[in-house]
């Protein structure tokens, strides 16, 4: 154990590791980017992660950075939960719910909880917190705040930054600060603190008041429902002069600030749900069918396509569409997935019918179930995507690289047809599914990372296809952020102007960057090259984290 992590573990009451395997596990999440620490620490307490943060911040002061990047359970798609410096991992000790208001519907919770086990315990409350990510089996609470996480119920309830009421936040010198909206004169006490605190607040206040223009600007006229791409300027300050951090740190995936604590809003859950689905002979008729449903409000609109049928049909030996319309049904283009999960019963059947007759006049095949048994096997065809993301084979496996465009939904056709032309183009298989009520589509590129050629093509593909999305008013990070791997493009998509305002927040917050950088800002197209793995697995995921 080197000095520093021995003055460490004599400091902290958490764990520090420096192990050969430890530091291996914690090399990679589920990006196809590889970073090697130099230690681990897994935090007991908000005043392990608190004297951590302040040893850094003493470090940094002499010159040298040891950065820190705050980690969940490594299921992040964008290479944020990797570092060359200091893992902090929260599922180890911090995985709490410390509090639940069901009246208030609020609940209290440590960062490294894991979100299905959240899940379960708000159920038997009747209650849920709906931007669940298809990760959420794996994934924690704490990595779904920083990634503002979003999934397929988003379409009715927002991603998660709807959803964070207030953070308890360990700041890059050590100091803990709580988050919530304030008063306009509460504003001017925080304003005139002579901490560090008092800098953020000063600072912050001085960039979205001096930068109003283009912040704003940015906000309104990028016309899609999910956005994650740098920093949310815009929802920290309202009209009445009232002001919020929290929207800050809530997709900043450790940039700004270290969440150790968060209470956050959920939802009435519905068990019962209607669930339609559609099958379409043309992709026109499925996204002109999208448009019309949405009118409806339906709490998830997920779609697959044929494509994607048929790679399940191929590598699991079974056509998944045959238990949903028959098997003397031919594949359709395009498959819908509509649910509604009103309270009231009635509530629920006048849209289920409302939306059979929509679907009557675009469909090819219609399928409705109303039990629970029936949906969980319906819906296990929209989740049959997990047969191309978790394929490894002969050295090929399913890249998260061009994973999480968004466009507005009336170039979602151009979309898909674009998406297509990428991909035979690039002699590549294709399959896509998502969000089709937010036109949030998903697809991996088969690609194998041993071959120099597949390796220059992830560059090639990346470019292209971010460029594409840019190109038609949409936004390269929906649900799954920034991180290292698209950090070059921010600048793309939101314009230099933009970009200089949210190096200047990072600045501001984190002058001497120790917490997590590279992320969000800071990496070139040319320093992705070096961390591009040898070969992509998921395997690591259902790992126990290591203990020495």
């Amino acid at each position: 154990m080197n000095k520093i992590a021995s003055y460490l573990q004599s400091h902290l009451s958490g764990d520090v590791l420096t192990s050969e395997s430890a530091r291996e596990y914690f090399s990679t999440d589920a990006s196809v980017l590889e970073m090697k620490p130099s230690l681990i620490v897994y935090p007991r307490s908000t005043n392990d992660i608190r004297k951590v943060a302040r040893f850094t911040w003493q470090l940094a002061e002499k010159g040298h950075i040891l950065p820190i990047t705050p980690r969940g359970s490594g299921t992040d798609q964008t290479g944020a939960a990797i570092g060359k410096g200091l893992i902090m991992a929260f599922p180890a000790h911090l995985g709490k719910i410390l509090e639940l208001d069901t009246k208030q519907r609020l609940v209290r919770v440590q960062p490294g909880i894991n979100y299905k086990s959240l899940e379960e315990t708000l159920h038997t409350h009747g209650l849920f917190l709906p931007p669940y990510p298809a990760s959420y089996k794996y994934s924690t609470v704490g990595g779904a705040i920083a990634n503002n996480t979003a999934g397929e119920k988003s379409l009715k309830y927002g991603s998660m930054r709807n959803w964070v009421d207030r953070l308890e936040i360990v700041l890059a010198n050590g100091e803990v600060i709580q988050t919530g909206r304030l008063s306009k004169r509460d504003l001017e006490k925080r304003k005139g603190l002579a901490t560090f605190e008092g800098e953020i607040y000063r600072a912050v206040d001085g960039l979205i008041i001096d930068n109003l223009e283009q912040i704003t600007h940015h906000r309104d006229t990028l016309n899609v429902s999910k956005d994650s791409v740098g920093y949310a300027l815009g929802d920290v300050k309202r009209k009445d002069g009232s002001f919020d951090l929290t929207p800050l740190f809530v997709g900043a995936q450790g940039t700004l600030g270290i969440i150790t604590e968060a209470i956050i809003k959920v939802a009435p859950f519905s068990p019962q749900t209607e669930l339609i689905v559609a099958g379409f002979s043309s992709i026109d008729a499925a996204v002109q069918a999208t448009e019309e449903l949405l009118i409806l409000g339906p709490s998830a609109l997920e779609m697959v396509d044929k494509n994607l049928l048929n790679f399940v049909n191929k590598h699991q030996g079974a056509n998944p569409i045959t238990p949903v319309f028959g098997s003397d049904v031919a594949t359709p283009e395009i498959v819908l997935f509509v649910e509604f999960d009103e309270l009231a019963d009635k509530d629920r059947q006048k849209k289920a019918k409302k939306a059979l007759k929509i679907l009557d006049v675009l469909a090819s095949n219609i399928t409705r179930a109303k039990d629970a048994e029936t949906q969980e096997k319906l819906w296990a065809v929209r989740h049959s995507a997990a047969t191309v993301t978790n394929y490894d084979t002969a050295g090929k496996s399913a890249l998260p690289i061009i994973e999480d465009g968004i466009v507005p939904v009336a170039k979602f056709e151009s979309y898909i047809t674009a998406a297509y032309e990428l991909f035979e183009k690039n002699h590549l298989e294709v399959a896509l599914w998502g969000h089709a009520g937010d036109a949030n589509l998903h697809m991996q590129p088969l690609l194998d990372l041993r071959k120099l050629t597949d390796r220059q093509k992830v560059f090639k593909l990346m470019d292209e296809y971010y460029r594409m999305v840019i190109s038609m008013g949409g936004s390269i990070a929906a649900e799954h952020n920034d991180g290292r791997l698209r950090a070059p493009y921010v600048a793309l998509q939101c314009g230099p102007e933009l970009t200089s305002v949210y190096e200047q927040l990072k600045k501001a917050l984190d002058p001497y960057g120790t917490l997590n950088p590279g992320v969000k800002t800071g990496t070139a197209l040319k320093d992705l090259a070096p961390l591009l793995r040898e070969t992509y697995s998921l395997a690591h995921l259902a790992d126990h984290l290591p203990r020495t």
